[in-house]
């Protein structure tokens, strides 16, 4: 079974999806509701997306669920409490493993146990290769070529967001989101004005945006983002209640409109030059 789906680009724009996969493996084995898992998902982030390609910006997409692996993770932020045995290689901790949600999570974003037993290390090995290594690895390739091409590149990392923060889903658990969370790491993942390009443009069509905060982006633009490279990555996080009923999933009458504002972002970094930190005519 693919791991990923991705398509090559011909602009410097690349962007990624790596939480909006629902294909769940066979030796997925949550004792956990489903439904919390589903709740997890970025969903229809590859929908909203879906115009990337023919705007000749490269696209990779994640096809299993963040649940199962979290490519927005390290290798390192394990969770031992989540072993039958000690794991043989480094562990970084952090606060992401503390809420039980590191590499591979532990816990729901309500707090509920995904598992009823101990995963070997072999199984947490084996997701790493399979998923987290093939993921990275595209990613990366099409910065590159991006790169190549013109110089500079542009990588948005896709999220979604709930509304409101579940009590283990970030340290801010309650908070009521904007409606964007625009995400660099406090600068270190992209200059040129990029981030602030795209809070701007966002706040302009009337939407309340934040800048690192609550979500400051974390292991695809900490990875991935090299801005004194002219290597520019930003998170993008977008409230849910702009375009699904949260509950049911299902997409509502703000799913057009909202595609419209970001194809039209989209097509505005496509005139944006980090270089010459202008927007071209």
């Amino acid at each position: 079974m693919p791991v990923l789906k991705r398509r090559p680009g011909t602009t410097p724009l690349v962007l990624d999806s790596p939480h909006s996969g629902t294909d769940y493996p066979d030796d997925f084995r949550f004792a956990c509701d489903a439904e919390l898992l589903r709740r997890a998902e970025d969903t229809h982030v590859e929908k909203l997306y879906d115009f990337a390609p023919a705007l000749g910006a490269a696209w990779v997409e994640a096809l299993f669920p963040r649940s199962y692996l979290d490519v927005n993770r390290n290798t390192d932020e394990i969770d031992p409490a989540l072993f039958d045995a000690p794991w043989p290689g480094p562990m970084a901790g952090g606060s992401k493993v503390e809420l039980g949600k590191g590499l591979i999570w532990r816990l729901t974003d309500e707090g509920e146990p995904i598992y009823d037993r101990k995963l070997t290390v072999a199984e947490g090995q084996s997701r790493i290769a399979e998923c987290w290594l093939p993921y990275h690895a595209a990613v990366a390739e099409a910065i590159h070529a991006a790169h190549a091409r013109h110089g500079y590149s542009i990588h948005l990392n896709c999220h979604s967001m709930p509304s409101v923060a579940g009590s283990h889903a970030t340290l801010f658990p309650g908070e009521a989101h904007a409606d964007f969370v625009i995400g660099n790491r406090d600068g270190s993942t992209s200059g040129g004005g990029v981030a602030e390009a795209i809070v701007d443009f966002l706040a302009a069509r009337g939407h309340s945006v934040t800048l690192n905060h609550p979500y400051k982006g974390v292991e695809l633009v900490r990875r991935h983002g090299r801005p004194q490279e002219q290597r520019h990555s930003v998170q993008v996080e977008i409230n849910r209640r702009l375009y699904m009923n949260e509950a049911t999933l299902a997409l509502h009458d703000g799913f057009a409109p909202l595609q419209a504002t970001l194809k039209a972002l989209v097509e505005h970094l496509l005139t944006f030059d980090p270089v010459a930190l202008k927007t071209r005519a």
